[in-house]
């Protein structure tokens, strides 16, 4: 499974994105909501760096993922952030079940894209659209068809001072799967180096495919932006926001 050997040593290899930037984005999508947003889900929220983020503005923070590594490094990284601290669940997106109602659910970094099945990826519209309060508001991002498909055939590199990682990119046109191929190797304490290999999945979804989805799944008021843009997204864009609303 993807994020096993990877959560140990995947905020190194994250260390570039700008979380701030991505909080500040979200929360003028917040302060357009009809709805006043409290409580927000982070759904996938891997190992959390946006979940401390919006909690620590005082959002009262859920997050979600199906790796219990990642939401292991997540519970340790965001240990007494915000007034109330975040609470993680082990959960997939299509099943997921929550103990009450959210105000709004953010699903970052083209995590949508890791659910590689369409009728899948509807149940977890669902799911999200039953625990959305009324108003509610739903945030996502993909990388774009485009995107992956020129992700093919590359191979990129990512380290640092105790981790390392070589990764291959394949697109199959048929599967509309773009796959990539990690080798990653860690220094552990006792000072020897452990190899571990994963392999990551993501498929190309069309824009106007995902919209269909959210309104079969009860959305409404469903708008495409260019990346952490309030404009519409331009051709050749690699990644694309959408946000959607539970009717009142």
């Amino acid at each position: 499974m993807a994020y096993e050997f990877l959560a140990g040593c995947y905020d190194e290899f994250t260390a570039d994105v700008p979380y701030r930037r991505w909080a500040d984005y979200l929360e003028k999508h917040f302060a357009r909501s009809a709805l006043p947003i409290h409580t927000v889900l982070d759904l996938a929220c891997g190992t959390g760096s946006l979940t401390k983020e919006l909690a620590e503005r005082g959002y009262e923070m859920i997050g979600a993922d199906r790796s219990e590594e990642m939401l292991a490094v997540a519970a340790e990284k965001c240990r007494g952030a915000g007034e109330i601290a975040p609470i993680f669940l082990h959960q997939s997106m299509e099943k997921l079940d929550l103990y009450g109602t959210i105000d709004a659910c953010v699903c970052c970094l083209d995590s949508v894209n890791y659910v590689t099945r369409p009728k899948t990826l509807e149940r977890a519209f669902q799911r999200v659209h039953t625990f959305l309060m009324p108003g509610g508001l739903f945030l996502f991002d993909i990388n774009t068809p485009e995107k992956l498909r020129g992700l093919d055939g590359q191979v990129f590199l990512d380290e640092s001072e105790d981790a390392y990682c070589v990764w291959r990119a394949e697109f199959s046109p048929r599967r509309r799967i773009c796959t990539y191929g990690m080798d990653v190797f860690r220094l552990e304490p006792s000072g020897l180096w452990s190899r571990g290999e994963e392999l990551h999945e993501e498929y190309a979804y069309e824009p106007a495919e995902l919209e269909e989805l959210l309104r079969q799944a009860g959305f409404s008021h469903i708008r495409q932006y260019g990346e952490l843009k309030f404009r519409a997204p331009k051709p050749g864009e690699g990644r694309i926001f959408f946000a959607a609303r539970k009717e009142f």
